[in-house]
């Protein structure tokens, strides 16, 4: 069973309940203040360094719901001060992508914030064609499946990337026939 999942823990108080965060409304302040937070004290936890380029491009990745590229990114990092050569997104984009706190989607080339950055895990993205919104979503059952597919053939997965195109909630009724 695919589970939904949010790209922070922070509920949706509106009809949109049910929705995972990528799809549904929501108060982006606290849900950036929030995954922030918890980012900084897991890095104080263990001993890592959230520099502060690291914490902004995080906190650009939380405030759309939709996978942002690195020269997007870098665009974003020079319009608030940062750096405009490739290395400084490219770095934090490693540190974070590592750590466990954003993922690539590699259908896209680009990142998103991770919704469970403390649970080791395989997600599973949802991606809107139309939009490019991201939710994220437990790929337990396709892990399951692959590493089964995989161990009959004597191959060792180290890696896992689960990625469906469609069409997200908001964008049903303007998807063509």
């Amino acid at each position: 069973m695919i589970t939904n999942s949010m790209t922070s823990n922070q509920p949706s108080q509106s009809a949109d309940a049910g929705k995972p965060l990528g799809f549904a409304k929501h108060d982006h302040t606290q849900c950036v203040s929030t995954a922030v937070a918890a980012a900084e004290a897991r890095c104080a936890r263990d001993g890592l360094r959230l520099t502060p380029v690291r914490k902004k491009v995080l906190e650009l990745l939380l405030q759309e719901h939709r996978a942002l590229g690195a020269y997007a990114l870098l665009d974003l990092l020079k319009d608030a001060g940062f750096g405009s050569q490739p290395p400084v997104a490219y770095r934090a984009l490693d540190f974070l992508t590592e750590h466990g706190f954003a993922h690539k989607i590699e259908r896209l080339n680009a990142f998103v914030a991770c919704s469970h950055p403390d649970e080791h895990h395989s997600p599973a993205f949802m991606v809107c064609r139309l939009c490019d919104a991201v939710a994220e979503a437990h790929a337990i059952p396709a892990k399951s499946m692959i590493n089964d597919a995989a161990k009959a053939v004597g191959f060792k997965v180290e890696r896992t990337v689960v990625e469906a195109e469609g069409i997200c909630p908001d964008c049903v009724d303007k998807a063509p026939a």
